[in-house]
């Protein structure tokens, strides 16, 4: 099964947690045990796994991910948003999940984040399911 989730982002740098789209599309699979793997598709966001009890999680990890590749004027890319493109491929553009009895399985704490870093946009995220039904 494939399907696509649309993510509106209102910052530059946020994330939106897209656990509960993601598991609406494997309700409608049908798919009970497999895997599902997530991929950002744009090379200025990244999908990570994430805490989503402490919402000073988000602004640690945006605070320090800014700090390690922050907007420099030195950058070659004509589109100012260099700093984007690496945070990108620092996180990952995917992610891959296991689906049992039809869920995701996360630890307790876990949810599935689209990462943003050069907001905001409308985005789009791919979701694909694979397994028994």
């Amino acid at each position: 099964m494939y399907d696509e989730i649309t993510v509106s982002t209102g910052q530059r740098n946020c994330w939106v947690d897209i656990t509960d789209s993601i598991q609406e599309r494997i309700n409608k699979s049908c798919i009970k045990n497999g895997i599902c793997l997530i991929s950002s598709l744009h090379t200025t966001a990244g999908i990570t796994l994430n805490e989503n009890a402490d919402p000073d999680v988000g602004s640690d990890f945006f605070y320090k991910i800014n700090q390690l590749v922050s907007r420099d004027p030195a950058f070659s890319h004509s589109e100012g948003n260099s700093d984007s493109h690496i945070k990108a491929s620092l996180v990952g553009l995917s992610v891959q999940v296991p689906v049992r009895n039809g869920i995701l399985v996360l630890g307790t704490w876990q949810s599935v984040y689209f990462c943003e870093f050069d907001g905001p946009r409308s985005r789009r995220v791919s979701v694909t399911v694979v397994g028994e039904q």
